[in-house]
């Protein structure tokens, strides 16, 4: 997994701490999102929705990562469990861990502008892409295919 940082507090919609080792053999895809960001809510929550439904679980896993940088008080932890049934997102959901100056650990360590953001991990766990803002549906489609792809030719 080259040693990637994941630092969360608290899970939502599973069962247990969840790492980046879960995902062995699958391209992951992380959304990365704030419950009161509106880009996140219009785009990029239901965008993640449609790649854990379009793709076969056995070759794409698909996680949240609520990376909260504004609003703290807004964004607690039950809130975010009654955003996340309200909207019925089905995925496992993490919450990134508050670092030391205004961004989250993970975000910060991930090198990541803002919310929304889609990182992709291919088969192996390297971070292979970064997208901030909206994606095109047909242009992340093929990105995952092509990751997907590749460890099958492998």
């Amino acid at each position: 997994m080259d040693d990637i940082p994941f630092h969360t507090a608290h899970w939502l919609n599973t069962d247990r701490p969840l790492t980046l080792e879960d995902f062995p053999s699958r391209v992951l895809a992380v959304e990365v999102f704030q419950m009161l960001c509106p880009g996140c809510v219009l785009n990029g929550l239901p965008q993640a929705q449609r790649l854990a439904q379009t793709f076969d679980e056995k070759d794409l896993a698909v996680i949240g990562l609520h990376s909260v940088f504004e609003h703290h008080q807004g964004n607690s932890r039950e809130s975010l469990a009654a955003f996340l049934h309200e909207w019925r997102i089905p995925f496992p959901v993490a919450i990134d861990m508050q670092g030391e100056g205004p961004l989250p650990r993970t975000m910060g360590a991930w090198g990541l502008q803002g919310t929304p953001s889609l990182v992709l991990f291919d088969r192996t766990g390297r971070m292979r892409a970064r997208h901030f803002g909206q994606v095109a549906d047909m242009a992340l489609g093929a990105q995952v295919m092509g990751l997907i792809g590749e460890g099958e030719a492998g």
